[in-house]
């Protein structure tokens, strides 16, 4: 994964940003939070696929449905995630870090 979720210093719970902040590198606030939005949506994208790996490593498949099966191993992968920052938190904090490149496409620059 890109995005090293352990070192990362991105809030963990809602904050306040001081939007001349946020859109000093486009000098527009809905452009920032496009470009934000897509690379949060890229972390979860990659986050949910890392834990379901994580997850199916401990899977177990059994065919009756009355046993549940209790693994620690499991229990303590998912609560190490559900304790991560959300993904539009890092995605906001890689933009104010300026780890997020992006580019204007031609389209863009007709409009």
């Amino acid at each position: 994964m890109n995005t090293n979720l352990k070192d990362s210093n991105a809030a963990l719970s809602t904050k306040t940003y001081n939007r001349n902040e946020v859109d000093k590198k486009t000098d527009n606030i809905y452009e920032a939070i496009s470009i934000v939005s897509k690379r949060s949506e890229q972390i979860n994208s990659e986050v949910k696929r890392e834990l379901i790996e994580k997850l199916e490593e401990f899977a177990t498949h059994n065919d009756s449905l009355n046993e549940v099966f209790e693994n620690k191993e499991q229990i303590e992968v998912s609560k190490f995630y559900e304790r991560l920052p959300k993904a539009h938190a890092l995605a906001l904090q890689e933009w104010l870090e300026d780890k997020i490149y992006y580019r204007k496409t031609d389209s863009d620059l007709e409009a």
